[in-house]
């Protein structure tokens, strides 16, 4: 399988430090070649990050502003990667030692101890894989996709209640009822040929009878084609770019992500395993 993504990020300056941080590149997982380019230009001059490994085989690119930074300077980042699977090898994320610890507890945006009454009453007694597809279709139906309907400040509960949302929503509503049931379950921001509307896009993993498979309530991109960039507890792990101190004005932004050949198939009730 050979798969070509780029997303291309604009933003401006605000006078003062700013620390940005970006999670765009594909995550580094056994059985992929991955032929890649970024460059970050400020005002048409390159600039340098600093690449730190995070967990899971992703990658941050780090940058800082200096004080004296004037406002509305412009801040272009390119990405390109063209990325195949090695038939050879299985790709499957590294693990840590404490994910499953770490994935089953409450986090930011997923409260499974504030949606914990929701997930029994709805799924009382099931199990494993059945579990993990009940979920997905109940978060399928329950959720609306509506672009603009959710805050960047809402977790599960929220997108519960209103009962729409956008990826991120809907990824962080599923891995709530999941650890709720004590299904360990984390985020993952990807590339997905076939989304549409184009952009970064967000699922869930669970851990069932020891791996990690994908559950993508949205069912608007096929899970074998997805290329993870990060992975985490929750958006405030897997956003694509953060700041800090002065802060930014974000531009227009594009995401492409695309598959040699025809998309594959997806029946979301087959367990399936993402690179």
């Amino acid at each position: 399988m050979r798969r070509t993504v780029s997303a291309d990020v604009s933003f401006t300056t605000i006078a003062g430090a700013t620390r940005v941080v970006m999670q765009m590149a594909v995550a580094r997982v056994p059985g992929l070649d991955i032929d890649e380019t970024l460059t970050v230009t400020l005002d048409g001059e390159p600039l340098t990050p600093v690449e730190v490994p995070t967990a899971h085989g992703g990658l941050m690119h780090t940058f800082d502003f200096a004080p004296e930074t004037p406002w509305g300077k412009k801040v272009q980042v390119r990405y390109a990667a063209t990325v195949t699977s090695d038939a050879n090898l299985p790709t499957s994320a590294p693990d840590n030692p404490d994910d499953r610890d770490i994935y089953l507890r409450p986090s930011r945006y997923a409260e499974s101890d504030r949606m914990l009454p929701v997930a029994r009453r709805e799924f009382g007694k099931t199990t494993g894989l059945e579990l993990v597809d009940a979920v997905s279709a109940f978060v399928h139906q329950h959720l609306r996709y509506v672009p603009g309907s959710s805050r960047f400040t809402d977790g599960s509960v929220e997108t519960f209640l209103a009962g729409a949302g956008v990826c991120r929503d809907y990824a962080h509503l599923t891995a709530s009822l999941l650890r709720g049931l004590d299904v360990p379950a984390r985020v993952v921001a990807v590339y997905a040929p076939g989304l549409a509307p184009m952009d970064f896009h967000a699922v869930t993993e669970a851990w069932v009878y020891g791996r990690w498979y994908v559950v993508d309530g949205t069912r608007l991109a096929p899970r074998p084609a997805l290329l993870r960039i990060s992975t985490g507890r929750d958006a405030a792990d897997t956003a694509f770019l953060s700041s800090y101190g002065s802060g930014i004005l974000m531009g227009p932004q594009s995401v492409m992500a695309t598959i040699d050949g025809d998309l594959p198939t997806d029946d979301h009730t087959d367990a399936i395993q993402m690179a």
